[in-house]
């Protein structure tokens, strides 16, 4: 919208809402003025009729003939003669209603509709006396109403209200008429005003027009008036040619920056490869932070080809790199599409971490999924060994979570992004044991502890690996479980509560129930054989249930 109409749009306003507000005070004013008169009339009229009325009833009384039917209907005649003769025009109508709804009289012929009839007897029930809005006909009328009881009548004196207010109209459509005009004159000023007004900006845009159309930073504003206009020209002249030295500078910039983000590409696309991308998007993102450590609470995991060096005897060096890199490749997408970082490879050992660079509330959770995922991925890739006529893959995976120090680490000639700690130890220490207890993933207590309401686990054992003292309780998480699974591990779970009790006897009971539900589970045999011989040489006194491991 040009800045012409806005100022219409504000003068316009505060010319037409006075003329506006007075036309209709005024309006208002007169309709209630001739309203409250004419009411006052037809009010005369009504109790001038009820005067009336109760004058012929009066005399039927002095006469003792109010209960001689003839006369009294030579009086109501004579009431209706009356209501005649109160008639100035042929708008008006007065019309006796009696209380079973039935016209007693009216002015002049009339037919009610049914509705109609209803509508009156309503207010003859209700309140007969008073101003009403009401239909005779299927006319608008506005009417006055009086009751006069001897008669059991409800007189209604009405006028058509288009009469009744035909002086109101005619108010109403000379302030329209008023407003139309003034509106008229009023615009027509008003955009005489404004283009004599804006004519310097209008010069001043098409001025503008040009120089952005043309590219030309040399034009300049022309400068017809010294006031507020002129001023605006001239600062605009003033910045033009400051415009033109910053867009020298700018295209220094720009084509600097280019060669910048094609450098940045260049190293993205060369390091990718080494380092995952979350390591680089904060390296470019925030470089300061890269050179120090951090303390950081995250899931780290660790896997293992099992018997990798007698596979490796089988097979010629072409075909070890081609399934290891088809390996890695399934293992590798599987970790990051859980937003995992494989940070390294150990020989034919994978090691990758969850909650950094970018740290999320369910690292642990991702953790776990990422290893179920690296199962069935191995899956799909020993089908396509088979297919091939090459050996398939056994792995064991163990995960931890827990507080490391992640960071560069290393020398000046070559650094890794990588975490070191207690935990990562223990880690690997899982993985090693997924051997002993014929599993292929264990979790430590604390990655169940966070997973425990969303992926089911059992408890497989209670140990201490080398070179740890602490005792953990280690657990074989899966993605689901089948009815009898289930039903297994929940009595092995009870069995497990007698046997870290000292309680063989019972904990055997119990296991043997487990094992009549899944007969070649390892982890139920193992319980079973425990508790056997713990039976026939019982442990010493300060046995916990522990065990100790020795081997890696």
């Amino acid at each position: 919208m040009s800045i012409r109409y806005k100022i219409l749009l504000v003068i316009l306003p505060l010319l037409i809402a006075p003329l506006i507000i007075a036309g209709v005070a005024a309006s208002l004013s007169a309709r209630s003025g001739i309203t409250e008169v004419a009411q006052e009339f037809l009010q005369f009229k009504a109790e001038e009729l009820a005067r009336y009325a109760r004058e012929q009833w009066q005399l039927l009384i002095e006469n003792d003939l109010a209960d001689q039917e003839e006369y009294v209907r030579v009086a109501q005649r004579s009431v209706q003669a009356h209501a005649s003769g109160l008639i100035r025009r042929e708008s008006e109508l007065i019309v006796a209603l009696n209380s079973d709804g039935q016209t007693a009289f009216s002015t002049r012929p009339i037919e009610l509709l049914q509705d109609e009839s209803a509508e009156l007897q309503g207010i003859a029930a209700e309140r007969p006396t008073g101003w009403h809005t009401i239909s005779l006909g299927g006319e608008p009328r506005v009417a006055q109403s009086v009751r006069f009881e001897p008669f059991d009548w409800t007189l209604f004196v009405t006028e058509q209200q288009s009469v009744f207010y035909r002086a109101v109209r005619t108010i109403t459509n000379q302030t329209a008429l008023i407003l139309a005009v003034t509106l008229v004159v009023a615009v027509l000023l008003s955009i005489l005003l404004t283009r004599n007004l804006l004519l310097p900006l209008g010069r001043m845009a098409t001025t503008m027009r040009e120089i952005i159309g043309e590219r030309d930073l040399s034009k300049r504003v022309p400068i017809l008036y010294r006031d507020e206009i002129g001023d605006l020209g001239h600062t605009f002249n003033v910045m033009t040619e400051e415009l033109d030295e910053a867009y020298q500078q700018i295209k220094q910039y720009a084509f600097q920056a280019v060669l910048a983000r094609r450098q940045e590409q260049k190293i993205r696309n060369i390091f990718q490869k080494y380092v995952p991308v979350d390591v680089i998007d904060q390296f470019f993102a925030n470089p300061e932070s890269m050179l120090t450590g951090q303390k950081r609470t995250l899931a780290v995991l660790f896997s293992d080809i099992r018997s990798f060096t007698s596979i490796a005897e089988q097979l010629p060096a072409d075909q070890i790199v081609e399934s290891l890199n088809a390996y890695f490749s399934a293992m590798v997408d599987a970790v990051i599409e859980r937003h995992g970082i494989v940070d390294k490879y150990i020989g034919d050992a994978i090691m990758a971490f969850f909650g950094a660079p970018v740290q999320r509330e369910n690292d642990a959770a991702l953790a776990v999924h990422a290893g179920m995922d690296m199962l069935a991925a191995l899956e799909a890739f020993n089908r396509a060994q088979r297919q091939k006529g090459m050996p398939t893959f056994r792995v064991g995976i163990g995960i931890n979570y827990g507080p490391v120090t992640i960071g560069n680490i290393g020398s000046e000639k070559k650094m890794d992004y990588t975490v070191v700690g207690d935990m990562v130890n223990l880690a690997s220490r899982l993985e090693g044991l997924t051997k002993v207890y014929n599993v292929p993933l264990l979790i430590s207590e604390e990655v169940q502890r966070h997973i425990a309401s969303e992926i089911p686990c059992r408890l497989v054992d209670t140990v201490t690996v080398k070179g740890k003292r602490e005792t953990t309780r280690i657990y074989a998480p899966a993605a689901r479980i089948t009815a009898e699974e289930r039903k297994a591990w929940q009595l092995q779970h009870k069995g497990l509560e007698h046997y870290y009790r000292r309680d063989f006897t019972g904990a055997a009971r119990y296991l043997l129930a487990a094992r009549k539900v899944l007969p070649d589970d390892p982890i139920i045999k193992m319980f079973l054989l425990r508790c056997k011989r713990y039976l026939h040489t019982p442990p010493p006194p300060d046995w916990s249930g522990v065990t100790e491991l020795t081997e890696k």
